[in-house]
């Protein structure tokens, strides 16, 4: 693939300096800075949670994007885009909001600990909300690296509701684990709640148990390449995707400390 024409979506649950510091947010910056400096062209999405502040990270509504609805277990849900600039590394960032899932301080837990009861439905908005807005753009991305649970829906979306559109008729989905799985039940309508476009129960059907493991499952199901970022990532994960026969990639601690993974990365890209 002609590195100077590839163009790589990035989906992070996190990234500093919009997040503290941690193991998904540190590579959710430098991997699309990295990944830019190898002449390719980037695009990257987190989700706007209510911590974030808006005035000192000079996020701003792109109203162009916006104005959308995206309707989730029959409720209208307005889909507002925000962006921001990272200075130092010449890069934007994209934020999909929405005033009922995303404006609480919390990111997925209440202030007692209790997993929110829609992180299901905020997960689904999230993914579709991104490959909306990609398709707004024109931007035809042929690399979406998925990176944190809140993004493990992407791939079913892209590859069964968003499949016969042009702008990611070339697309590959590379999915990245890490220990972030939640332990937290999703709701139980989880499964009939994913159902858009050409989605059906058979897709979704590991939904049957909404849990962190098999919504891992289903977006390692409809991926092309999957990387496991974190040492702790569970054996029956694992196993799943290796016998799907999928290209896997395995982090070493040494290349995130040294920054080589970006290299790593980028060559797993280029061989799908």
């Amino acid at each position: 693939m002609d590195n100077s024409a590839q163009k790589v979506l990035f989906v992070c649950s996190e990234m500093y300096p919009y997040l503290p510091e941690s193991e998904i947010a540190t590579i959710g910056r430098y991997l699309p800075q990295g990944t830019q400096e190898k002449h390719k062209e980037i695009r990257a999405f987190m989700p706007r949670y209510g911590c974030i502040n808006e005035r000192k990270n000079q996020l701003h509504e792109v109203i162009r994007l916006s104005g959308m609805n995206l309707i989730i277990n029959d409720a209208d849900r307005p889909l507002i885009i925000k962006v921001a600039s990272i200075a130092e590394a010449r890069t934007q960032v994209y934020f999909i909001d929405n005033e009922d899932y995303f404006k609480r301080k919390q990111l997925y837990c209440d202030e007692n600990g209790q997993f929110f009861a829609d992180n299901d439905e905020r997960a689904i908005f999230f993914a579709r909300g991104v490959l909306e807005t990609v398709k707004k753009l024109r931007w035809a991305p042929d690399i979406i690296h998925c990176q944190g649970w809140i993004s493990h829906l992407l791939p079913l979306y892209l590859k069964k509701a968003y499949k016969d559109d042009p702008i990611f008729s070339k697309s590959k989905v590379v999915l990245s684990l890490y220990d972030d799985i939640p332990s937290g039940q999703f709701s139980a309508d989880f499964m009939h709640k994913t159902l858009f476009g050409g989605v059906t129960e058979k897709d979704v059907d590991l939904l049957k148990t909404p849990d962190g493991i098999n919504l891992a499952k289903t977006a390692a199901r409809f991926s092309d390449g999957v990387i496991l970022a974190s040492e702790n990532i569970p054996t029956s994960l694992v196993s799943y995707c290796r016998d799907r026969g999928l290209a896997v990639l395995k982090s070493k601690s040494k290349s995130i400390a040294d920054g080589s993974y970006i290299d790593e990365y980028n060559a797993f890209y280029d061989q799908l």
